[in-house]
């Protein structure tokens, strides 16, 4: 019934407008085989709220906190946090190297957030995630409840992804 009305709509629609079409559809269908995916792994989800704000200045005193505010400013940390690996202000492992040791870390839990959103989510039994199951995310940054260590995929590709652990002298 519902695809035989989507496919009514896009009868009519021209050429361009069915690019525009074509996009959203694609958003839509690249966010639900990213949840499939991690439900078919047995990842639980679950969003915070309160909490959210808390995790957030936490993990940016942990992993950016060697950063002044005129570094952040200079490097356009506001905008993406990720922006201090892309100017080496902070010493990480990049492109397969960097997915290299995240898929080498235990993971059960972890913390997840996006850039542009006021929410942690928690990964729960996430042992089976791998760096290849957030390509399709943007600006996305995972770490450990612990915040030993973080792994970013970036919106660039020529930019990442990052993985950056606290060494035990830090």
């Amino acid at each position: 019934m519902i695809r035989e009305q989507i496919n009514k709509m896009l009868d009519v629609l021209p050429e361009s407008e069915l690019n525009v079409a074509y996009s959203r559809i694609e958003l839509v269908y690249r966010r639900y085989m990213f949840e499939r995916n991690l439900e078919n792994k047995g990842v639980q989800v679950t969003e915070l709220c309160e909490e959210s704000e808390g995790i957030l200045e936490r993990w940016d005193d942990v992993f950016a906190g060697n950063l002044d505010d005129e570094a952040k400013e200079a490097i356009y940390y506001s905008e993406y946090k990720w922006h201090m690996f892309s100017y080496k202000k902070q010493p990480c492992l990049t492109g397969d190297s960097a997915r290299d040791a995240f898929d080498a870390e235990l993971k059960n839990d972890l913390y997840v957030m996006y850039q542009h959103t006021p929410f942690i989510q928690v990964y729960e039994n996430a042992t089976t995630v791998v760096a290849a199951d957030f390509d399709s995310e943007q600006d996305i940054y995972i770490f450990d409840r612990e915040l030993t260590w973080t792994y970013v995929h970036t919106h660039e590709d020529m930019c990442g992804p990052y993985f950056y652990k606290i060494s035990q002298s830090e």
